[in-house]
């Protein structure tokens, strides 16, 4: 049956509230999918699923960032790893990294690969300083001690352009190497 002029078959009211409940309904889903998918990578379990991270989780939780400290408190790779600038920027490069993990954990031999190379040349690249900044965020003289406000004025100022691991090179992972050579030294013995 057309409408009146028109030529189209009339809509029903109902059939527009039902593609309005469905649409709805599926857009609820998504985002719930998306939250929860978002969560489930955010964790260390998580990421030690790929065999080559397992050193440096154990590196981790061996450091103060892992738990290893007086309140307990651990850190998840995603809190150091990504940026926490805005929402849109951490599930942008969330992505690409996430993408770039898997595809190199399906290409490179980590028994030969270069750990302590890939890590001195990319810390600044795996370590954001938003993310540090994100729990680091008191630098003034009630939040460190006298010393720590010294050396980090130069930053705080922008005299200097530095990130912070160019500083604090090993935080986060306690003697990862010492862990990565162990690790794939058992591994190689297994071969």
């Amino acid at each position: 049956m057309a409408s009146k002029g028109t030529g189209r078959p009339k809509k029903s009211k109902a059939a527009l509230w039902v593609g309005l409940a469905m649409g709805l309904l599926l857009a609820t889903v998504v985002v719930l999918a998306s939250g929860f998918m978002v969560e489930t990578t955010n964790t260390d379990t998580f990421c030690v699923s790929c065999h080559v991270m397992v050193p440096f989780r154990t590196a981790w939780k061996e450091s103060v960032h892992g738990g290893n400290n007086p309140q307990g408190f651990a850190a998840q790779c995603v809190d150091c790893h990504l940026p926490h600038g805005n929402f849109v920027d951490y599930l942008f490069t969330k992505a690409i990294t996430g993408t770039h993990d898997v595809i190199a954990n399906m290409t490179i031999d980590p028994l030969q690969h270069d750990w302590a190379k890939n890590a001195e040349e990319n810390r600044a690249e795996f370590t954001y300083d938003s993310a540090c900044r994100r729990c680091h965020h008191d630098l003034t003289p009630k939040g460190i001690p006298y010393g720590g406000l010294r050396a980090h004025r130069t930053y705080l100022l922008g005299e200097i352009q530095k990130n912070c691991v160019d500083c604090h090179p090993h935080v986060g992972h306690k003697d990862m190497m010492e862990q990565v050579d162990t690790f794939f030294k058992r591994t190689q013995k297994k071969i």
